[in-house]
């Protein structure tokens, strides 16, 4: 299991120390989710079988992302979690970076027991006022990072998958808003709806915009 890094800084002194990661940064549509995952286990303690199971979301399939999800919420599951979610309303606003910040602290404050130590895949959260690490690749080394990926992951595809019932030209279901090349067909096709971010440029689409502005300024 990735415990290491966790048990680095327990021998640190820390003693609840949470893991964050994110999912939907780089999508075309939906929200940023983030979450955060503090997994309570002493060292002489029976692990779950299902740990073995927890690494980085993008690495596990979708049924067993699906069951893990479920594991790492139910009652008597050893993890505390928190979750946050920053809408697409807000991403245009701001940008794609504050949105994920937000999203990630709130995540941290949303935790029942705030910690004493955070570990963050890949970047670090501004404001948060707690001691913390970035972790390059941090959902593939560390444990409470990959059930954080984990959960932010679950929680962001099946807000898609909801999405895909008022949008069904976008075919959400199926690629949760990335910027494939079915996805970009139905942008061309249909435009862009109501949850696709506006400051998003698409290569192919709005270029071709931009020409037509820059012709029509020389009339």
């Amino acid at each position: 299991m990735l415990l290491e890094k966790e048990a680095t800084k327990k021998d640190d002194g820390f003693s609840r120390i949470a893991g964050v990661d994110e999912a939907g940064r780089g999508p075309l549509a939906g929200p940023v989710v983030a979450a955060a995952c503090v997994c309570v286990i002493e060292p002489d303690a029976v692990m779950f079988p299902w740990f073995i199971d927890i690494y980085d979301s993008k690495k596990v399939s979708e049924k067993i992302r699906e069951k893990l999800f479920e594991f790492i919420t139910a009652e008597d599951s050893p993890f505390h979690f928190g979750v946050s979610i920053v809408d697409h309303a807000e991403i245009d606003r701001t940008n794609i970076l504050k949105a994920t910040h937000k999203a990630m602290r709130h995540a941290v404050e949303n935790l029942v027991f705030l910690p004493d130590f955070v570990l963050v895949d890949g970047t670090e959260i501004p404001r948060l006022g707690i001691s913390q690490e970035k972790v390059i690749k941090g959902d593939q080394k560390c444990f409470c990072i990959a059930a954080a990926s984990i959960l932010a992951k679950v929680t962001r595809d099946r807000i898609m998958r909801e999405h895909a019932e008022d949008y069904p030209h976008y075919e959400f279901e199926k690629h949760k808003g990335y910027g494939t090349a079915k996805h970009l067909e139905a942008i061309r096709k249909h435009g862009r709806c109501k949850i696709h971010r506006k400051s998003f440029k698409v290569t192919g689409i709005d270029d071709k915009k931009k020409k037509r502005k820059k012709k029509n300024n020389f009339k």
